[in-house]
């Protein structure tokens, strides 16, 4: 079999492959096998059908030979797709041009490829990463979240304010439904009840004040109904934390002294910078990347990228038992509106894959034939196969183009992450070995370490520091 691709309008390929008539004869045999073994006709048993029966019933010789090119042709047009090193988007149209009834045939296959698009100034791209220092005020924030597991409640004389703990009686009446009647309810102020206004009533009460308002809340058929609260203020309490001292962190912690605690924190919070910054650097660069693509993405790569993520979402409701219609409606969206959004996602991806491929291309980077059998045989190993098997499989669907294509676009992220130039917030260079690094910080966490004194955060007075976040809190509480 011999192949030639060359490009025609619209961003497709012609494939002109040309079949020996030997390699014809070897399709007839296997049509006539598989024929033989399928047909049942009188007086012969299965696979023992004479060639001349089966020409008969077919309607010829001819009509045998075209079922045989047609059978054939799926596994001739991937070769060709091999051979040629296409990366087809879209299924071929295929027209065969000589051959139907004697000698050699020929087919032509007309098939979308991914296209190349521009990306010019991909070599000047600038990113921002969130820093990685770990400050003072950080660890001040870190140790006072572990405090605060080891905090007690004490009755204050004072107006209430946002963190204190009350103690209220709480009664609501509303036309339709019921009252809602609530004693001895403990609530932190400020803490976002789903009673609106419950928390500007309750900042500066004190005990003994019965507060008197109304608010929306959901009756009995989910809508809002309006209702009329009366609360009593019966007790006040604030969370007094205990002193940050060696012994507070030997009985809080694993940790003997509040500097060893100190530089824990610190240790785990620069984890999670790097963890950040370098999660920020792929996201970033990427998009980067992509702001240079003018071009628009074909609607076919668009179209298949969103079956593949309804086929992902059907599968992950499906382990969970959920229907579409009962995702819907929990999420607060129709079919139309979730169609949209997996649009817009495909697009974006597609214009991120279409952007590495092009980086590739730019840059010569290459898959070689030894990289190809590494990830073919990483890829047969979670398939529970053989590299050869899976290999002999991919050859014959067509595939082995798009593997390679897939692990060149990988070689491209990587050369992207360490090309781009790297700033932190302010501007400044970012060593791109200090993301690399698990010893990143240990300087400065020495220092912090030298320096740990047992002051308490309050004693350093207003610092206005800022905080690692919900997520990165829990995640150093949970580890510390």
């Amino acid at each position: 079999m011999r192949a030639s691709a060359a490009p025609v309008e619209g961003n497709r390929v012609r494939l002109s492959v040309e079949i020996d008539e030997s390699e014809v004869d070897a399709a007839l045999d296997s049509t006539v096998r598989r024929l033989s073994r399928d047909v049942r006709v009188p007086g012969f048993r299965p696979g023992r059908v004479p060639r001349p029966v089966l020409e008969a019933r077919l309607g010829g010789a001819e009509a045998l030979r075209q079922q045989a090119i047609s059978d054939a042709l799926p596994d001739l047009y991937a070769r060709a797709v091999v051979d040629t090193e296409v990366d087809p988007i879209s299924a071929p149209e295929i027209d065969i041009t000589s051959g139907e009834e004697h000698g050699p045939v020929t087919f032509d296959a007309v098939v979308e490829v991914r296209p190349t698009v521009s990306i010019a100034g991909y070599a000047g791209l600038v990113v921002t990463v969130p820093g990685i220092e770990v400050s003072d005020e950080e660890i001040d924030a870190q140790v006072d979240r572990v405090r605060e597991q080891s905090g007690e409640l004490e009755i204050v004389g004072r107006p209430a304010r946002d963190g204190d703990y009350m103690t209220i009686d709480l009664h609501g009446s509303r036309a339709v439904g019921d009252d809602v009647d609530v004693e001895d309810y403990m609530y932190e102020v400020g803490s976002g009840s789903d009673i609106a206004g419950l928390d500007d009533q309750l900042r500066g009460s004190s005990v003994g004040d019965i507060l008197q308002f109304s608010a929306d809340i959901a009756g009995p058929d989910g809508t809002e109904q309006p209702t009329s609260f009366r609360v009593l203020v019966k007790e006040i309490k604030e969370k007094v934390l205990p002193e940050p001292t060696d012994a507070w962190a030997s009985e809080a912690s694993e940790f003997d002294t509040l500097a060893e605690l100190r530089q824990d924190l610190a240790t785990k919070l620069a984890q999670i910078k790097v963890m950040q910054a370098n999660m920020a650097l792929r996201s970033r660069a990427v998009g980067a990347l992509v702001e240079l693509v003018q071009d628009e993405p074909p609607e076919s790569l668009i179209d298949a990228e969103v079956r593949e993520r309804l086929h992902d979402l059907g599968h992950r409701l499906e382990q969970r038992h959920i229907s579409l219609d009962q995702f819907l409606q929990a999420s607060g969206r129709d079919r139309a509106g979730l169609l949209a959004e997996l649009q817009a996602e495909a697009a974006a991806a597609v214009r991120a894959d279409l952007a590495l491929r092009a980086l590739a291309d730019a840059e010569d980077l290459d898959v070689s034939d030894g990289d190809l059998d590494s990830v073919v045989a990483e890829m047969a190993q979670q398939a529970g196969t053989t590299g050869a098997d899976l290999r002999r499989r991919l050859d014959r669907a067509g595939r082995l183009p798009a593997v390679r294509s897939d692990q060149r676009k990988a070689k491209a992220l990587e050369w992207l992450l360490e090309h781009v130039e790297l700033v932190d917030e302010e501007g400044k260079p970012v060593d791109r070995e200090d993301l690399r690094r698990d010893d990143v910080m240990q300087e400065a966490l020495n220092g912090l370490a030298d320096g740990g004194d047992g002051a308490s955060a309050g004693d350093q007075g207003e610092r206005g520091s800022e905080d690692v976040g919900a997520e990165e809190g829990a995640t150093v509480e949970a580890e510390a």
